[in-house]
Protein backbone atom coordinates (compact mmCIF):
# COMPACT_ATOMS: atom_id res chain seq x y z
CA UNK A 1 0.00 0.00 0.00
CA UNK A 2 1.60 3.55 -1.24
CA UNK A 3 1.24 6.86 1.12
CA UNK A 4 2.31 9.72 1.63
CA UNK A 5 4.78 11.53 4.25
CA UNK A 6 2.72 14.65 3.42
CA UNK A 7 -0.49 13.05 5.20
CA UNK A 8 1.66 12.54 8.45
CA UNK A 9 3.03 15.96 8.24
CA UNK A 10 -0.30 17.46 7.53
CA UNK A 11 -1.11 15.41 10.50
CA UNK A 12 1.40 16.47 12.86
CA UNK A 13 1.04 20.57 12.04
CA UNK A 14 -2.90 20.14 12.21
CA UNK A 15 -2.57 18.97 15.98
CA UNK A 16 0.00 21.02 16.67
CA UNK A 17 -2.38 23.96 15.57
CA UNK A 18 -5.11 22.63 17.27
CA UNK A 19 -2.84 22.23 20.56
CA UNK A 20 -2.48 26.06 20.62
CA UNK A 21 -5.40 27.64 19.59
CA UNK A 22 -7.67 29.28 21.87
CA UNK A 23 -10.83 26.96 21.19
CA UNK A 24 -8.37 23.58 22.46
CA UNK A 25 -8.90 24.69 26.08
CA UNK A 26 -13.15 24.71 25.24
CA UNK A 27 -14.26 21.40 26.77
CA UNK A 28 -17.43 20.89 24.46
CA UNK A 29 -15.58 18.51 21.85
CA UNK A 30 -16.98 17.36 18.21
CA UNK A 31 -15.71 15.24 15.76
CA UNK A 32 -16.60 15.66 12.36
CA UNK A 33 -15.74 13.85 9.49
CA UNK A 34 -13.59 15.81 6.77
CA UNK A 35 -16.15 14.80 3.83
CA UNK A 36 -18.27 17.32 6.14
CA UNK A 37 -15.75 20.24 6.43
CA UNK A 38 -16.88 22.83 4.27
CA UNK A 39 -20.84 21.70 5.38
CA UNK A 40 -20.27 21.59 8.46
CA UNK A 41 -18.25 24.80 8.54
CA UNK A 42 -21.44 27.13 7.75
CA UNK A 43 -23.61 24.63 9.99
CA UNK A 44 -21.60 25.59 12.73
CA UNK A 45 -21.51 29.46 11.77
CA UNK A 46 -25.04 28.96 11.66
CA UNK A 47 -25.18 27.50 15.45
CA UNK A 48 -23.25 30.48 16.68
CA UNK A 49 -24.94 32.99 15.20
CA UNK A 50 -28.09 31.59 16.66
CA UNK A 51 -26.58 32.27 19.80
CA UNK A 52 -24.86 29.43 20.65
CA UNK A 53 -21.56 28.82 22.24
CA UNK A 54 -18.11 27.82 19.69
CA UNK A 55 -17.11 24.68 20.88
CA UNK A 56 -13.73 22.49 19.87
CA UNK A 57 -14.01 20.84 16.69
CA UNK A 58 -11.87 18.39 15.17
CA UNK A 59 -11.94 16.94 11.65
CA UNK A 60 -10.65 13.56 10.40
CA UNK A 61 -11.67 9.72 9.93
CA UNK A 62 -14.41 8.38 11.29
CA UNK A 63 -12.76 4.97 12.05
CA UNK A 64 -9.95 6.90 13.81
CA UNK A 65 -12.28 8.72 15.63
CA UNK A 66 -14.12 5.61 16.86
CA UNK A 67 -11.29 4.04 17.57
CA UNK A 68 -9.98 7.01 19.87
CA UNK A 69 -13.70 7.08 21.48
CA UNK A 70 -13.60 3.23 22.06
CA UNK A 71 -10.33 4.18 24.17
CA UNK A 72 -11.76 7.11 25.90
CA UNK A 73 -11.00 10.43 23.93
CA UNK A 74 -12.89 13.08 25.19
CA UNK A 75 -15.32 13.67 22.10
CA UNK A 76 -18.81 14.62 22.89
CA UNK A 77 -20.30 14.28 19.61
CA UNK A 78 -19.91 12.18 16.80
CA UNK A 79 -20.56 13.47 13.15
CA UNK A 80 -19.71 10.63 10.81
CA UNK A 81 -19.16 9.74 7.58
CA UNK A 82 -21.03 6.08 7.94
CA UNK A 83 -23.76 4.64 9.91
CA UNK A 84 -21.13 1.58 10.86
CA UNK A 85 -19.17 3.31 13.35
CA UNK A 86 -21.44 5.36 15.38
CA UNK A 87 -23.69 2.27 15.42
CA UNK A 88 -20.26 0.27 16.83
CA UNK A 89 -20.18 2.72 20.10
CA UNK A 90 -23.62 2.24 20.47
CA UNK A 91 -23.40 -1.29 20.64
CA UNK A 92 -20.26 -1.10 22.84
CA UNK A 93 -22.58 1.00 25.50
CA UNK A 94 -20.14 4.58 24.47
CA UNK A 95 -23.02 6.29 23.14
CA UNK A 96 -26.55 8.19 24.90
CA UNK A 97 -28.46 5.95 22.03
CA UNK A 98 -28.32 4.90 18.33
CA UNK A 99 -28.33 8.27 17.00
CA UNK A 100 -29.75 9.77 13.95
CA UNK A 101 -28.41 9.76 10.29
CA UNK A 102 -27.84 13.25 9.09
CA UNK A 103 -27.16 12.99 5.38
CA UNK A 104 -26.57 10.85 2.53
CA UNK A 105 -23.13 11.54 0.87
CA UNK A 106 -22.62 11.50 -2.90
CA UNK A 107 -19.16 10.26 -4.27
CA UNK A 108 -17.21 12.07 -7.22
CA UNK A 109 -14.19 11.92 -9.11
CA UNK A 110 -11.96 14.64 -8.87
CA UNK A 111 -8.71 15.82 -11.06
CA UNK A 112 -6.87 19.33 -11.48
CA UNK A 113 -7.38 21.19 -14.23
CA UNK A 114 -3.38 21.08 -15.17
CA UNK A 115 -3.50 17.11 -15.13
CA UNK A 116 -4.80 16.95 -18.66
CA UNK A 117 -7.60 14.32 -17.83
CA UNK A 118 -10.71 15.68 -18.69
CA UNK A 119 -14.18 14.45 -17.74
CA UNK A 120 -17.34 13.88 -19.78
CA UNK A 121 -20.32 15.53 -17.27
CA UNK A 122 -22.27 13.02 -19.25
CA UNK A 123 -20.60 9.94 -18.31
CA UNK A 124 -21.35 8.84 -15.13
CA UNK A 125 -23.05 5.87 -16.01
CA UNK A 126 -20.45 5.21 -19.07
CA UNK A 127 -18.29 2.90 -18.03
CA UNK A 128 -15.98 2.76 -21.18
CA UNK A 129 -15.12 6.19 -20.76
CA UNK A 130 -14.41 5.83 -16.70
CA UNK A 131 -11.76 3.63 -18.00
CA UNK A 132 -10.60 6.05 -20.36
CA UNK A 133 -9.83 7.98 -17.11
CA UNK A 134 -8.80 5.96 -14.74
CA UNK A 135 -6.72 4.89 -17.74
CA UNK A 136 -4.81 8.39 -17.89
CA UNK A 137 -4.24 8.31 -14.68
CA UNK A 138 -0.62 7.75 -13.02
CA UNK A 139 -2.06 7.92 -9.12
CA UNK A 140 -5.49 7.85 -7.80
CA UNK A 141 -6.29 9.38 -4.54
CA UNK A 142 -8.44 7.61 -2.16
CA UNK A 143 -9.08 7.24 1.83
CA UNK A 144 -8.06 4.43 3.26
CA UNK A 145 -11.20 1.76 2.97
CA UNK A 146 -10.38 0.45 6.47
CA UNK A 147 -10.62 4.04 7.86
CA UNK A 148 -12.99 6.23 5.54
CA UNK A 149 -16.52 5.34 4.44
CA UNK A 150 -15.82 7.66 1.14
CA UNK A 151 -12.66 5.73 0.46
CA UNK A 152 -14.92 2.19 1.44
CA UNK A 153 -17.27 3.76 -1.33
CA UNK A 154 -14.87 4.33 -3.59
CA UNK A 155 -13.44 0.43 -4.25
CA UNK A 156 -17.23 -0.48 -4.27
CA UNK A 157 -17.81 1.75 -6.95
CA UNK A 158 -14.29 0.36 -8.97
CA UNK A 159 -15.20 -3.44 -8.43
CA UNK A 160 -19.06 -2.42 -9.12
CA UNK A 161 -17.84 -1.47 -12.79
CA UNK A 162 -14.99 -4.14 -13.78
CA UNK A 163 -11.95 -1.45 -13.38
CA UNK A 164 -10.26 -2.66 -9.97
CA UNK A 165 -7.56 -4.08 -11.51
CA UNK A 166 -6.74 -1.29 -14.12
CA UNK A 167 -6.97 1.17 -10.85
CA UNK A 168 -5.63 -0.96 -8.21
CA UNK A 169 -1.93 -0.15 -8.96
CA UNK A 170 -2.41 3.39 -9.23
CA UNK A 171 -4.01 3.77 -6.20
CA UNK A 172 -2.68 5.98 -3.18
CA UNK A 173 -3.98 6.03 0.42
CA UNK A 174 -4.85 8.59 2.62
CA UNK A 175 -6.08 8.80 6.13
CA UNK A 176 -9.50 10.66 5.14
CA UNK A 177 -11.44 11.71 2.33
CA UNK A 178 -10.16 15.60 3.25
CA UNK A 179 -6.43 14.26 2.97
CA UNK A 180 -7.06 12.42 -0.43
CA UNK A 181 -8.93 15.52 -1.73
CA UNK A 182 -5.64 17.62 -1.00
CA UNK A 183 -3.64 15.09 -3.10
CA UNK A 184 -5.09 15.89 -5.80
CA UNK A 185 -5.53 19.42 -5.27
CA UNK A 186 -2.22 19.96 -4.75
CA UNK A 187 -0.82 17.51 -7.56
CA UNK A 188 0.34 14.80 -5.83
CA UNK A 189 -2.19 12.74 -7.36
CA UNK A 190 -3.84 14.00 -10.54
CA UNK A 191 -6.94 11.81 -10.13
CA UNK A 192 -8.85 10.80 -7.15
CA UNK A 193 -12.18 10.03 -5.01
CA UNK A 194 -13.68 12.44 -3.04
CA UNK A 195 -16.94 13.29 -1.58
CA UNK A 196 -19.37 15.45 -4.03
CA UNK A 197 -19.50 17.61 -0.78
CA UNK A 198 -15.49 18.96 -1.04
CA UNK A 199 -15.65 18.49 -4.95
CA UNK A 200 -17.86 21.82 -4.74
CA UNK A 201 -15.69 23.20 -2.50
CA UNK A 202 -15.68 26.91 -3.73
CA UNK A 203 -11.54 26.39 -2.72
CA UNK A 204 -11.18 23.51 -4.91
CA UNK A 205 -13.93 24.77 -8.22
CA UNK A 206 -11.50 26.96 -9.56
CA UNK A 207 -8.30 25.11 -10.09
CA UNK A 208 -10.31 21.48 -10.42
CA UNK A 209 -12.92 19.42 -11.88
CA UNK A 210 -15.22 17.12 -10.42
CA UNK A 211 -17.76 14.29 -11.93
CA UNK A 212 -20.50 13.14 -9.42
CA UNK A 213 -20.52 8.87 -9.74
CA UNK A 214 -23.68 6.89 -10.05
CA UNK A 215 -24.89 6.16 -6.68
CA UNK A 216 -26.53 2.50 -7.66
CA UNK A 217 -22.89 1.76 -7.96
CA UNK A 218 -21.62 1.70 -4.26
CA UNK A 219 -23.67 1.54 -1.12
CA UNK A 220 -25.60 4.37 0.29
CA UNK A 221 -23.37 6.55 2.10
CA UNK A 222 -25.91 7.08 5.21
CA UNK A 223 -24.35 9.32 7.67
CA UNK A 224 -24.57 8.83 11.40
CA UNK A 225 -24.17 11.15 14.51
CA UNK A 226 -24.18 10.46 18.09
CA UNK A 227 -23.83 11.93 21.57
CA UNK A 228 -21.44 10.10 23.61
CA UNK A 229 -22.10 9.86 27.36
CA UNK A 230 -21.99 12.43 29.48
CA UNK A 231 -22.00 14.69 26.72
CA UNK A 232 -22.68 18.49 28.11
CA UNK A 233 -25.89 20.39 27.07
CA UNK A 234 -23.94 22.63 24.61
CA UNK A 235 -22.95 19.26 22.60
CA UNK A 236 -27.00 18.25 22.50
CA UNK A 237 -27.78 21.65 21.52
CA UNK A 238 -25.65 21.07 18.20
CA UNK A 239 -26.61 17.91 17.71
CA UNK A 240 -30.18 18.97 17.66
CA UNK A 241 -29.34 22.15 15.52
CA UNK A 242 -27.71 19.40 12.89
CA UNK A 243 -31.49 18.04 12.29
CA UNK A 244 -32.86 21.62 11.93
CA UNK A 245 -34.57 23.27 8.48
CA UNK A 246 -31.41 25.44 8.23
CA UNK A 247 -28.84 22.47 8.64
CA UNK A 248 -30.62 20.24 6.42
CA UNK A 249 -30.77 23.90 3.65
CA UNK A 250 -26.99 24.39 4.06
CA UNK A 251 -26.53 19.94 3.51
CA UNK A 252 -28.50 20.04 0.31
CA UNK A 253 -26.57 23.29 -0.72
CA UNK A 254 -23.13 21.63 -0.14
CA UNK A 255 -24.20 18.22 -2.30
CA UNK A 256 -25.90 15.83 0.43
CA UNK A 257 -29.04 14.13 -0.09
CA UNK A 258 -31.90 14.17 3.40
CA UNK A 259 -32.56 10.73 5.02
CA UNK A 260 -36.62 11.46 5.63
CA UNK A 261 -37.03 10.34 9.02
CA UNK A 262 -35.00 7.99 8.97
CA UNK A 263 -34.03 6.69 12.88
Amino acid sequence: MKSFSIGKCFGVLSFWLLLNHPIAAQTTSVAVAANMKDAFTAINSAFIASGKPELRIVYGSSGNFASQIMNGAPFNLLISADENYPLELFKNGKTVDAGKVYAVGRLAMLTKNSSGIKFNPDAKQDKAELARVISKANKIAIAKPELAPYGRAAVEHLKAIGLWELAKDKLVYADNVGMATMFVSTGAADLGFTSLSLAKSPELVKDTSYLELEETWYAPIKQRMVLIKGAPPEASDLYQFMQSTKARQILIQYGYSLPGNQP
